[in-house]
């Protein structure tokens, strides 16, 4: 029973990385790399607790404050300054497309970790880990895509725009994770009309700008390598 349970809880974020990074067209990433900034992101998890706790302690349990400032602000904060001090100088990071691996690795770990947590601590049945995955897990990994999508686009734009694209790599998360908890909070059940056609937008919109990053790589004039990198 307990295999079963860390099992559905594990499977929606690796699943949704795998996705991700099989979407990279020209230059997959090696996986040690891409494994590691996943394992970073679960270790991510405990000192965000740590500060989350520490804020609502001092300036209390305000929905609005909760939803932008302890969740969006703090946890986007420490995502993007992992993925900018460990990976934006990096070698690896070659191509636009990069961005989005990297972080979206950094949040499925951390939302993977809590995944697991959560159906460790509270009855968790085949309904709730669903839930779960199609709305959590799944959120963290929009928030890492959009973060990733416009840190690469900062990454290989001049020097004019890169300021403006690497301020929205981090704002933008923190609004979208704002929103989506706020949503949560504030709708004690209509949520359920506004969460997933918001999160339908949001897919179709990071489908986009998938395309629009791999379409950008330096590499897709030269022959694909099929291989992926260890």
């Amino acid at each position: 029973m307990l295999f079963s349970v860390l099992t559905a809880a594990i499977a929606p974020g690796v699943f949704l990385l795998t996705y991700l990074y099989l979407k990279d067209k020209y230059e997959a990433e090696p996986i040690h790399m891409v494994v590691r900034m996943f394992l970073i992101g679960v270790l991510l998890l405990l000192p965000i607790m740590i500060i989350q706790r520490g804020l609502e302690i001092w300036l209390g349990d305000n929905p609005v404050l909760h939803a932008f400032g302890l969740a969006g602000a703090v946890e986007e904060s420490l995502k993007w300054f992992v993925l900018y001090h460990i990976i934006y100088n990096h070698t690896e990071f070659d191509e636009p497309y990069d961005g989005i691996v990297y972080a979206a690795s950094i949040s499925l770990g951390f939302a993977t970790l809590e995944n697991v947590l959560y159906a460790l601590t509270l009855p968790a049945d085949f309904g709730s880990l669903m839930f779960r995955a199609l709305l959590p897990v799944s959120g963290h990994a929009l928030f890492g895509i959009t973060m990733g999508y416009y840190m690469g686009k900062a990454k290989f734009a001049s020097p004019a725009r890169s300021s403006r694209y690497m301020t929205m790599s981090l704002l933008l998360p923190i609004l979208f994770h704002g929103l989506y908890d706020w949503v949560l909070t504030y709708f004690d059940r209509e949520w359920v009309w506004i969460i997933p056609p918001f999160m339908a937008i949001m897919w179709i919109w990071a489908h986009k700008n998938m395309q629009r990053a791999s379409n950008r790589s330096p590499f897709r004039f030269l022959p694909r390598e099929d291989e992926v990198k260890l």
